[in-house]
């Protein structure tokens, strides 16, 4: 579970987010949602520990993120950025073995615990095969599944995601949240992440949470599909948001 509390964030003397309150829940997939240059990115990588330039709290199953040592906050949240991973000659075994780095002895040597926990990764994400392939050999899809196996071999009850359906076709952005979805449900993990695909988030999320700076609102999908702050954000002379399909329409 991910709660933030009176969560204030900006760079450069501006402020994205302003005394946001809101909880993620477990057994949840959220989509974060908003504009280019609204802050999503930077409200992640705060989750996540990776931007400290904040105010308010965060708080991850009920642990301070502030207070949380390295070890306990590889244990408790995953990372998953928008990168392209090509990584030549490394085995995608090899890639989601990573994910246990925070339970491995001080030589990094995989136990049999850590074994199953890779091999149940890839089977969870349909990746089983393409365990001894290459990252350099295969596509976007198809490594961003093997980006996802290696948090969940991290075995934390969060994740987070940067636009995971950044650089994949359509049938690829459905599986891939449809993916996220499963796993959320399956497993009882909170997942979020950020994305621009509002038919799909609209489709596949259990809530959104809309980022219309410097203000967060987050309500069940259903509910901020016929509210009018999707609109009321995305909407300009030529474009509006229909509530019954969930998609942008041109007027």
């Amino acid at each position: 579970m991910i709660e933030l509390q009176n969560f204030s964030t900006g760079y450069s003397g501006r402020t994205l987010l302003r005394d946001a309150t809101v909880v993620f829940g477990n057994s949840s997939l959220t989509a974060l949602i908003g504009r280019n240059g609204s802050g999503k990115s930077t409200l992640l990588r705060a989750i996540a520990g990776l931007n400290r330039h904040y105010s308010g709290n965060i708080l991850l199953d009920g642990h301070d993120l502030s207070l949380m040592k390295p070890q306990q906050l590889a244990h408790t949240i995953a990372f998953v950025n928008t990168e392209r991973t090509r990584i030549a000659s490394l085995r995608c075994q090899d890639v989601v073995a990573m994910g246990r780095a925070p339970y491995t002895n001080w030589f990094g040597r995989m136990q049999d615990i850590d074994r199953e926990a890779v091999a149940q990764a890839l089977a969870c994400t349909g990746m089983t095969e393409y365990a001894l392939r290459t990252m350099d050999t295969m596509s976007d899809g198809e490594c961003q599944r093997i980006m996802i196996a290696r948090a969940l071999a991290q075995d934390t009850p969060t994740i987070i995601l940067d636009e995971p359906t950044s650089f994949l076709d359509l049938p690829s952005r459905y599986e891939l949240v449809a993916l996220l979805r499963e796993l959320a449900h399956n497993s009882g993990r909170c997942v979020l992440f950020s994305t621009h695909e509002l038919d799909i988030a609209m489709q596949q999320c259990d809530s959104i949470a809309l980022l219309d700076t410097p203000q967060l609102r987050h309500l069940p999908a259903d509910e901020m599909r016929h509210s009018e702050y999707i609109d009321r954000l995305f909407r300009n002379d030529t474009i509006r948001f229909d509530a019954e399909s969930g998609t942008m329409k041109l007027s």
